[in-house]
């Protein structure tokens, strides 16, 4: 079995006095449920659904062990992901913008593990905050059901760069475009520049064809 299709080796604990508890996450990518234990770890869950490198995606599959002067040390990285060229990435989230020294030891380590069987080893820190919350709300229209078979009258209409609402009333009822629209935004079919504040006049555009 691929790792990146693995179970969690164990469940993340429930920690008192934390905002947010472990949770699952459906993963579009994947059609499958992602556990995350932290509010980093779901951001980053989030974040790495909609990238279109990523192909595969799962929360602990493996634990790392190794020997140090100090005995042996082990590490379970929180994510494991297969990008769409066949690599595997081991990756670790942190709301911190610097790590400690701990941090970097083991990052150090696990980075040296990884590059001796040709995987890589990803510290992904914090998220710009308009960008993440841009991604939070699109992230509600992720599942298919959200298509609506509007596609094509979205790539036509969104040609050109237009304003979105402007967009979205040439094609008919707002109501019922606006989640194809948010779907096509998140699945990459549409793009906008979601480092800016979303709002009705801004604009989107059909990306050029890869």
């Amino acid at each position: 079995m691929a790792f990146e299709q693995c179970p969690p080796l164990r469940p993340f604990p429930v920690r008192k006095g934390r905002r947010l508890a472990p949770g699952w996450w459906w993963s579009s990518t994947t059609g499958r449920l992602v556990h995350y234990g932290s509010a980093a770890m779901r951001l980053h869950v989030m974040l790495l659904d909609r990238d279109p490198r990523v192909s595969g995606l799962a929360a602990r599959p493996l634990e790392l062990r190794w020997r140090e002067a100090g005995g042996v040390r082990a590490h379970a990285p929180q994510l494991m992901l297969r990008l769409a060229d066949g690599q595997e990435v081991l990756a670790d989230c942190t709301t911190r913008p610097e790590l400690s020294q701990r941090q970097r030891s083991l990052a150090s380590a696990v980075g040296q593990i990884c590059a001796a069987v040709g995987w890589r080893y990803w510290v992904l820190g914090p998220v710009d905050p308009v960008y993440r919350r841009n991604v939070a709300w699109l992230a509600g229209y992720r599942h298919p059901r959200y298509h609506g078979g509007r596609q094509a009258a979205l790539q036509e209409a969104f040609a050109e760069p237009a304003p979105l609402w402007e967009g979205v009333r040439g094609i008919g009822e707002p109501m019922l475009v606006l989640p194809s629209l948010f779907h096509a935004l998140w699945a990459g079919h549409l793009a906008a520049d979601l480092k800016a504040p979303m709002h009705e006049r801004m604009p989107v555009w059909a990306p050029a064809a890869a």
